[in-house]
């Protein structure tokens, strides 16, 4: 009771790693195996913390814990001689600094921002030259760390006079932050413009604006967003308002315009461009195939942004923002997208009767003959998905926020993509 949401060092009593302990801001809970530490002098609390990461410590555990449970009282044994507080508390400070830097770059952290490409588009107009910073602002922490946690090991090596039995080496693999890597960067962009369109985030404002509540259109000034909470992901261009044209804008209005097809081409070169792909068909292909696999990774199967999908011929598809759903959602999809393109469809599948019924030469009847038959297969998993989504649609189905990810997604079963 008394220590619920205090700041504190929270630790893991089993793991099949090396012990690790990490601060813990105020207002967290804790349990047993997420165990916590505490202290009401702050710089008491930091020496602690950092001798438990130390190697020392890792010495200590190897007679006090050697299989891979941590108890209370093997940790409460490792004698903690308080020496050089100063110098081991600011370096301490440091790290948290660091470690905390990198965890709030990703959209994911509570204290997230703004994406890491944004924080100087008035002087950087190139994709190309942000990624560039971020790689050397990465590279430039994370030898920060590794060199604050070496001199922190050798402190405590000398308080203990381990000096032959210890090194005060980090292995690169052992510091905890990441360096920027070029795919993960550019992935991560494209969430944030996706979380752009949907309202989650807004280039007017820092962090998250939008998870629930009372929403506000007038938080979306520089970029708009799709009013209806609708984004179509489909293989041709039927809508004006489909991903790959919002993408696009949402890099147009970012970044400007001068630079936008090099900036386009920066960002297909990076997600693997195939031989005589143009840049629009490489966007639509990637976030027809790849897209909400990438984010049901990044949110670790616990999706915010849902895919609506016909099945596997992708006939039809659609995103759609859990935190803005209603119960005419579903009726919105059927009536506004999906009947849309059942008629485009059908109008496709009539030209390409008139070819093959036609004067065409063998070949384009042929070709024609080959896409009606692919055709026909995404004519057939429409209507299918059609009565499903009708049937569904008629239900009205309420979510609530507060049941998770998991108890929502499942009353959509059929309609949306498996996790």
């Amino acid at each position: 009771g008394e220590y619920s949401f205090k700041s504190g060092i929270t630790f893991s009593t089993v793991t099949s790693g090396e012990f690790g302990a990490r601060f813990s801001p105020s207002g967290f809970l804790f349990d047993a195996t997420g165990s916590m530490g505490f202290s009401n002098n702050n710089d008491q609390l930091l020496f602690v913390l950092s001798l438990l990461n130390s190697v020392v410590s890792k010495y200590y555990f190897l007679a006090l814990a050697p299989t891979i449970h941590y108890k209370l009282n093997k940790i409460m044994a490792i004698p903690a001689i308080l020496k050089r507080e100063k110098e081991i508390v600011n370096l301490t400070k440091e790290c948290i600094r660091i470690t905390e830097n990198d965890w709030n770059s990703l959209e994911t952290a509570w204290d997230f921002k703004k994406h890491v490409f944004l924080r100087d588009v008035i002087n950087i107009k190139k994709i190309s030259d942000a990624y560039e910073n971020w790689e050397k602002e990465s590279e430039s922490l994370f030898r920060q760390l590794k060199s604050n946690e070496e001199s922190l090991n050798k402190i405590f090596i000398e308080i203990y006079n381990l000096e032959t039995e210890l090194s005060s080496e980090v292995d690169d693999k052992n510091i905890s932050i990441r360096k920027a890597d070029k795919e993960s960067e550019i992935k991560s962009f494209i969430s944030y413009a996706i979380g752009c369109s949907f309202g989650r985030f807004s280039l007017d404002y820092e962090g998250i604006v939008y998870a629930g509540g009372i929403f506000n259109s007038s938080s979306y000034k520089t970029f708009a967003i799709e009013e209806d909470n609708i984004i179509p992901i489909l293989p041709s261009a039927y809508f004006t308002d489909d991903i790959v044209k919002k993408f696009i804008d949402f890099v147009r209005i970012s970044f400007g315009e001068e630079y936008l097809e090099e900036n386009l081409d920066f960002i297909c070169s990076v997600i693997g461009r195939k031989k005589n792909e143009t840049t629009r068909e490489l966007l639509r292909r990637y976030f027809l195939n790849d897209f909400y696999k990438d984010h049901v990774q990044v949110y670790k199967k616990r999706p915010i942004y849902w895919l609506f999908t016909s099945g596997k011929e992708k006939a039809f598809n659609c995103l759609i923002y859990m935190h803005r759903y209603d119960k005419t959602t579903l009726s919105r999809i059927r009536t506004d997208y999906l009947h849309e393109v059942q008629i485009r469809m059908d109008a496709e599948k009539r030209d390409l009767l008139n070819i093959i019924e036609g004067d065409s030469t063998t070949k384009e009847i042929t070709n024609a003959r080959k896409e009606l038959k692919s055709l026909d297969k995404k004519i057939d998993e429409l209507k299918a998905y059609d009565e499903l989504l009708h049937h569904k649609a008629d239900q009205q189905i309420e979510i609530d926020l507060d049941d998770g990810v998991a108890v929502n997604y499942a009353k959509f079963e059929g309609l949306v993509a498996k996790i």
